[in-house]
């Protein structure tokens, strides 16, 4: 299934946010590496993550019961690193950095 969504992490974000968010990302499962940019792989399941003006963008496919999991694993995971709520800001989670 294909995914696409953003998180209320605004590329402005200071490099300390950045490492806190590369060290996530390598505690995820399918972490891969940086391919380009940091990407998830496994059996159905190419992810990549971009930075963008409307946020941190996660994309590409994993199946849906995976995904789940690992998506609520990763807001979690970030929430926790970053010191506040990570969402999608169109479901009302604001910006911390602009």
């Amino acid at each position: 299934m294909e995914h696409d969504i953003n998180l209320n992490i605004h590329y402005t974000a200071p490099n300390e946010i950045w490492d806190k968010i590369g060290q996530v990302y390598k505690s995820m499962s399918y972490w891969y590496g940086y391919d380009n940019c940091p990407t998830w792989r496994g059996e159905n399941i190419d992810l990549w993550a971009s930075v963008e003006p409307s946020g941190l963008q996660i994309a590409g496919t994993m199946p849906e019961d995976i995904w789940n999991e690992w998506y609520s694993s990763l807001k979690n995971k970030l929430t926790t690193a970053l010191g506040y709520e990570i969402g999608e800001p169109e479901d009302g989670y604001d910006f911390k950095y602009w």
